[in-house]
C-alpha cells in the first residue's frame, strides 16, 4: 500500500464531511495569497498549505531534493521534473506532517501561521505551464451518439475508431483555470438552408465533460513511450471543460477538423489529483473488440471509477444537475492514449495536457454534452426554475464536479466552473 493512501489516516486539520480533500488526497496546485507571488500548494479540507513556507521552515529538509526552488516557482513544471520518486516522497512527507499523531507542525505556531490559510483567502492559478495540448475522442458512447446524429446510424463509428485512440492537437494558449469567464465566440456559420455563410456570435455554445491528464516527464524526438512505461510519465489529472461552438464547428471542420470552434476557451479545475491518490479506484474498462494491435495491449486495471456531474445555473438562478457520468466508461484509457501519441516518435514535454474527449455514459442522463443531452436541440433540457436549454445561453454557468469513492474515503477534484459571457 502507498503510505499516503492508508485509509486509517486521520488529520489534525478539520475536514468537512464529504470533502473532496481528505488527508489521503494531497493534490498539487498553485495559489496566490493576497499581496504575494503565486507558489505551489496542497489542500486538506478547506485549508490550503503553502509548500514554499513549509520549505522555508525546513519541513522538507529530510527529502533528497536538489532544487528547493521548485517550491517557489509560479507553476508546477519544475516540481514535476524532479520525477516520480520525489512526487511520491513529497506526498508522503505531507501525509506525515498532517497526520493527527504528528506534532512537528502542530506545535510550531509561527510556522502554522505562515503555512496555512483558508481556501477563500487565496486565488487559484493555472497549475502548470501548458506547452502542448492534445484532445482525444475516446468515449464509445459519445462517438456513437455523434455518428448517429450526423452520419449513418447503422455505421455510427468510423472504420478507424476501434483501432486507434483518435485525437487532434489543440490550442494550449486558451486553456484557463476554473472561474475564468469565457466570452461567446464569433465566427462563420452556415445553416443547411443558407446559400452562403454568415458571421456573428455562435448560437450553439456547448460544454464537453472531460478529464485531462498531465505529463510530468519528457521524451526525446524519435522515442516511443511503451504502454508499460506510460505510468511513469503521467503526473495526475484535472477536470476539463472543453467548450465547443457547434455551429462554427459544423462549417469549419471539413477537411482538417475543429479550429475556431474549440480554441476560444478550455477550462480546468485548479488542483491536480495525482495518479497515486487515484490508485485505489482503478477498475476494468470496456472490453475492446476487435483486439488492439500489440503496442496498445496492456495488463491490469487502467480505467478509474470517477463519478462525474455537470450542473447548469442561469444568472441569479439555482444549479440544475443535467448530467451524471463516470470516467470508467472510457473505451480507450490514458495509457493507450499516451502510447499511441508517441508511437510515431512524437516527443512529449513536462506540463503537456491531454483531454480525454467527451465522457458520455450508456444512458441519456449520462451524456457529456448539451449536443447529446438535448439531442441536437430536439429535446430541450428542463431546469429547476422552469426554463429550458438546448445549448448554453449568455450568463449561464456550467459547473463540473468529480470524485472517486470507496468504503473508506472520497478523493475529489473540487469544481471546474465556467460562466459564458455575451460575445464581445
Amino acid at each position: 500500500m502507498i503510505a499516503a493512501n492508508n485509509p486509517r489516516l486521520k488529520t489534525w486539520i478539520e475536514v468537512p464531511e464529504n470533502s473532496d480533500f481528505p488527508i489521503q488526497n494531497i493534490p498539487f496546485g498553485i495559489i496566490k495569497p493576497a499581496g504575494k507571488e503565486p507558489r505551489p500548494a496542497t489542500r486538506i479540507g478547506d485549508t490550503v498549505i503553502d509548500l514554499s513556507t513549509l520549505t522555508d521552515f525546513g519541513y522538507f529538509d529530510e527529502l533528497d531534493i536538489d532544487n528547493y526552488g521548485v517550491f517557489l516557482a509560479p507553476v508546477l513544471n519544475d516540481f514535476m521534473a524532479l520525477g516520480a520518486p520525489i512526487w511520491s516522497a513529497v506526498r508522503n512527507r505531507l501525509s506525515e506532517l498532517f497526520n493527527i499523531d504528528n506534532t512537528e507542525l502542530q506545535n510550531n505556531e509561527g510556522a502554522m501561521a505562515n503555512c496555512l490559510c483558508g481556501i477563500n483567502d487565496v486565488e487559484m492559478m493555472l497549475p502548470v505551464e501548458v506547452g502542448d495540448y492534445t484532445d482525444f475522442y475516446s468515449s464509445i458512447e459519445h462517438a456513437t451518439n455523434v455518428g448517429i446524429m450526423f452520419r449513418d446510424p447503422e455505421n455510427a463509428l468510423l472504420p478507424n475508431w476501434k483501432h486507434i485512440p483518435v485525437g487532434y492537437h489543440g490550442r494550449s494558449s486558451s486553456i484557463v483555470v476554473s472561474g475564468t469567464e469565457i466570452h461567446r465566440p464569433m465566427g462563420q456559420t452556415k445553416g443547411d438552408d443558407m446559400k452562403a455563410p454568415s458571421f456573428g456570435p455562435s448560437r450553439l455554445v456547448d460544454f464537453e465533460l472531460e478529464t485531462a491528464f498531465i505529463t510530468g516527464k519528457s521524451s526525446k524526438l524519435g522515442e516511443h513511450v511503451s504502454i508499460e512505461e506510460t505510468d511513469d510519465y503521467i503526473f495526475g489529472m484535472v477536470l476539463f471543460n472543453d467548450l465547443s461552438a457547434r455551429d462554427i464547428q459544423k462549417w469549419e471542420y471539413v477537411p482538417l477538423g475543429p479550429f475556431l470552434s474549440k480554441s476560444f476557451g478550455s477550462v480546468i479545475s485548479p488542483w491536480i489529483v495525482t495518479m497515486e491518490a487515484l490508485q485505489p479506484f482503478m477498475v476494468e474498462g470496456p472490453k475492446q473488440e476487435p483486439a488492439v494491435l500489440p503496442y496498445l495491449e496492456f495488463t491490469g486495471k487502467k480505467n478509474i471509477d470517477i463519478n462525474l456531474e455537470v450542473s447548469l445555473s442561469p444568472e441569479d438562478g439555482d444549479d440544475t444537475i443535467i448530467c451524471n457520468s463516470n470516467f470508467k466508461f472510457m473505451y480507450w484509457n490514458m495509457n493507450q492514449q499516451l502510447a499511441h501519441h508517441t508511437i510515431n516518435g512524437c516527443n512529449i514535454n513536462i506540463g503537456d495536457m491531454y483531454g480525454s474527449g467527451t465522457i458520455s455514459g450508456p444512458t441519456p442522463d449520462s451524456y457529456g454534452s448539451m449536443l447529446e443531452l438535448s439531442w441536437k436541440g430536439t429535446k430541450p433540457i428542463k431546469l429547476s426554475d422552469g426554463s429550458e436549454r438546448k445549448f448554453i445561453q449568455d450568463n449561464d454557468t456550467i459547473t463540473m464536479r468529480g470524485h472517486a469513492q470507496n468504503s473508506n474515503y472520497r478523493i475529489g477534484f473540487g469544481e471546474c466552473v465556467t460562466k459564458i459571457l455575451p460575445a464581445k
